[in-house]
């Protein structure tokens, strides 16, 4: 019987409920999580739970002790981890029952994505899915034997018995459960085969993209039905794929998500950025939380939206969600904080919404924000407030108001005033803690920024957040860290820590032209080869082979909100082999995509990076060389334009690099465009060498 069928059918039968009514608490004294750095296991320190953080003294506890282990991992930002730490980990009861029979773990998932990764796929092997906050039983060697999200609390203590009952009793039908989990999440990660050097299938990009295109609403953006998450990576590759191969509904379905989550309750129109998905399908209602990684990747698909089709209300969510980002989410230090919460005076969404007699005060009768967004006296969210998005009647007339710049403005001045009045309002709960990864990505967004407005504003904020994580986040072996606060780095790196740093600091040498951080790049990269790399299947782990081990060493593989690390450690090597010239890496990359592409056919949606890879592998890739001492002129110019299948190289003098020599021409500014180390003949002109980058 597979193991959560077995459950089931063990609740179902004992059927016991505590009805007693337990008294709400907190610990006087607090639990073994007040040492710890992170907000989010903070949170639960005065729980009357006896809560340890991950480690050596709760792992050794529940061996020594033969006890189960109940693994709660959530976030700082997380609604339903609020819920259920009020509903059962602050109520005396609860606490009694798992203090007594368990010992209690507490995982905040952004500082530990790697336990998260393992327990999250026990969850979907369980039960088809998974979430947060996520509830997992382990035995006490860490094998997971059931894994849920939220519970009730009543469901939470049936559980939570039943479970214990059968170890007192029958600890061999758990063992055997945890070897079919096991199994399962094993078979997450199987590739039955290995990669190759061999030519790429014919059509595989025509198939990728239609496989991609069938599960995507052409029509309101995002995948089809609901809830709607921004998954940028899939709209990143509709985008490349639509400037790359003139594919228009590639092109059509990318513009329409943008342009609906910028219309939408999804975005934030007061203060700039979005939250982090939407639950209604037509991108209206949000779940509010706001998240530095969704922002710093939307940043960089808005900024190249903009680019592809000079939509001004692109421009404007860039410009705005930079300005929220830097209000709200930067730290003294120059990093950049994790998240907001989604509630706030305990409420959800409390903090961005309206009622039309608070907004009416502020602005009075007749103002711009009532006319052109849902307001209405009943209200369109909980408690007759009202989320701000455009009214559908607005968009239906085409009464955009790009048309009318005396409208806009008029209205962004009343968004101003509110914001004012909303930053006097208690305010979501921040989590400062500060991340490699999510850094990167927003190290990224300003480069990509940069590109498409040219605002040196934002050139000079991606140096110093370069130098912040060169800084701080780097270790004394050449090593990164996960995470910085209170003025110290701690938890070694993962694979996307690495992973995104390198993209970043390649982004940043081609707005900057400085190699220094080529060289920097190079050696992540060999850190990374030497430390994450699986010999076998020529794909990398998620963990370093110095640190801990866990029941299983997982390989990040499908691209969801996040691009997966090897998706980006693969498209690393492919700009950094064309740009240090090292062929090694491109033979790698091909090795790589060859492994993964049979993963591809079943949903292809989740591939979308590997197949942005893919098109550049097999379609024209150029090098761009501007050398000269006017070069900030050109290369402004020409990465103004989305090009996605394009690097670019260069500075006053040659350098070092292999593909500057002799490109140098006294007195001259030139750009040399370049196939596979062959260049056409200089061009002193930008435009002109953008023509030699157009598909014909």
């Amino acid at each position: 019987m597979k193991p959560a069928a077995f459950l089931t059918l063990l609740l179902l039968c004992t059927g016991l409920l505590c009805t007693c009514q337990p008294e709400q608490e907190k610990s006087r004294h607090g639990n073994h999580l007040l040492g710890e750095k992170s907000p989010y296991l903070l949170q639960h320190a005065y729980n009357p739970v006896d809560w340890y953080p991950w480690g050596e003294e709760a792992l050794s506890k529940a061996t020594t002790q033969e006890q189960l282990i109940v693994l709660s991992i959530g976030y700082a930002a997380c609604h339903w981890c609020h819920v259920m730490e009020e509903e059962s980990f602050e109520d005396s009861t609860v606490a009694s029952l798992m203090n007594k029979h368990f010992v209690s773990i507490k995982v905040d998932r952004e500082e530990r994505p790697d336990i998260d990764q393992v327990y999250m796929d026990a969850a979907r092997v369980i039960n088809g899915q998974g979430g947060w906050p996520l509830n997992a039983i382990l035995l006490p060697d860490g094998r997971p034997v059931y894994a849920t999200t939220y519970l009730p609390k009543e469901q939470w203590i049936q559980m939570l018995r039943q479970i214990q009952k059968l170890w007192e009793q029958d600890p061999s039908q758990l063992q055997t459960m945890a070897d079919q989990v096991m199994q399962g999440i094993r078979m997450v990660d199987a590739l039955d085969f290995k990669g190759s050097l061999d030519p790429f299938p014919e059509g595989v990009n025509e198939s990728m993209a239609q496989g991609i295109l069938s599960q995507l609403d052409s029509e309101k953006g995002g995948r089809i039905g609901a809830p709607k998450f921004p998954v940028p990576v899939v709209f990143e590759y509709l985008l490349h794929r639509a400037v790359q191969e003139g594919d228009t509904l590639a092109k059509r379905t990318a513009l329409a998500t943008l342009d609906h989550m910028a219309r939408g309750g999804i975005y934030d129109h007061v203060g700039g950025g979005f939250a982090r998905y939407a639950t209604d399908e037509a991108w209206h209602v949000p779940h509010f939380e706001k998240m530095l990684y969704d922002n710093a990747q939307l940043i960089s698909l808005y900024s190249h939206g903009w680019q592809v089709s000079r939509k001004e209300g692109y421009r404007e969510v860039v410009m705005q969600s930079i300005a929220f980002a830097e209000r709200e989410l930067a730290s003294p230090t120059g990093g950049f904080y994790s998240s907001l919460d989604a509630d706030s005076e305990g409420e959800e969404g409390t903090y961005y919404t309206w009622t039309s007699t608070e907004i009416e005060a502020v602005l009075g009768t007749g103002n711009l924000v009532s006319k052109y967004f849902a307001i209405s006296p009943k209200g369109n969210w909980e408690g007759g407030r009202n989320i701000l998005y455009l009214r559908p009647d607005v968009v239906l007339k085409k009464q955009q108001l790009a048309v009318d710049s005396l409208s806009r403005k008029a209205l962004n001045d009343e968004l101003s005033t509110l914001l004012k009045v909303r930053q006097q309002r208690v305010a979501p709960s921040l989590d400062d803690k500060i991340l490699c990864s999510w850094n990167a990505l927003m190290l990224t967004a300003y480069c990509d920024a940069y590109r498409a407005f040219g605002e040196e504003g934002f050139r000079r904020k991606a140096i110093e957040l370069a130098g912040f994580i060169d800084k701080n986040l780097k270790g004394a072996e050449g090593g990164l860290y996960r995470n910085y606060k209170d003025g110290s780095a701690s938890i070694p790196g993962f694979l996307d820590d690495y992973a995104l740093t390198i993209r970043a600091y390649i982004d940043l040498y081609e707005i900057s032209f400085d190699a220094a951080w080529l060289v920097k790049a190079k050696s992540l990269s060999d850190y990374v080869h030497e430390h994450f790399k699986d010999r076998s299947t020529g794909l990398y782990f998620y963990t370093s082979d110095l640190e801990e081990t866990l029941v299983i060493r997982k390989k990040e593989l499908i691209d969801q909100v996040l691009p997966a690390s090897n998706t980006l450690m693969a498209e690393n090597l492919h700009r950094l082999g064309l740009l240090l010239y090292i062929p090694e890496y491109e033979q790698e990359v091909i090795y790589m995509l060859n492994t993964i592409l049979p993963e591809t056919r079943q949903s292809p949606s989740y591939y979308a990076g590997w197949a942005s890879l893919l098109l550049n592998i097999t379609a024209p890739y150029y090098e761009v060389a501007i050398v000269g001492k006017n070069f900030e002129v050109l290369r402004a110019r020409m990465q103004e334009e989305y090009v996605p299948n394009a690097i670019y190289l260069g500075g006053s003098e040659e350098g070092s690099l292999d593909l500057l020599s002799n490109k140098l021409v006294e007195g001259e500014t030139m750009v040399y465009v370049c196939l596979d180390k062959s260049c056409r003949l200089p061009v002193v002109d930008a435009e002109q060498a953008l023509k030699l980058m157009k598909k014909p």
